[in-house]
């Protein structure tokens, strides 16, 4: 069975390209194009990674992690992993502190690279390592 990946961008050109990026890598994707939609599919849950923009409408991604810190989701979902084009800024700690386990910087990120990426945070994840949002 594909592991799920959420993918949570407003960036229409990012979320596209990394859901066919990750697709073509064998994963089941689920995209959400603002923060609000992405906390909706985290607290049904099941996701085993989550791709999560910290700039977005609505709710933005620091807003997404401690209104799921505060809830309990149906189902457990796997480590988050922050996107942003944000490098050493407070934010990032705060996201930390929240439960996010890493963060990739967008301008940087190939796709081989971010499929890479995924799969070493997946593993990481099975190997006990504790998960956000349970």
């Amino acid at each position: 069975m594909a592991k799920r990946i959420l993918i949570v961008d407003d960036d229409s050109f990012i979320r596209e390209l990394y859901e066919e990026v990750l697709r073509d890598a064998g994963f089941d994707i689920t995209t959400a194009e603002n923060g609000e939609s992405g906390l909706a599919h985290l607290l049904e849950g099941g996701f085993d990674a989550v791709l999560l923009d910290v700039m977005m409408p609505k709710l933005d991604g620091l807003g997404v992690l401690t209104k799921l810190k505060e809830s309990h989701p149906k189902k457990p979902n796997g480590p988050i992993i922050l996107l942003t084009n944000l490098d050493h800024d407070p934010i990032l700690d705060k996201a930390i502190e929240l439960g996010a386990v890493s963060h990739v910087l967008k301008a940087d990120i190939l796709p081989p690279a971010l499929v890479t990426l995924v799969n070493k945070t997946l593993s990481h994840s099975t190997n006990g390592t504790p998960q956000p949002g349970q």
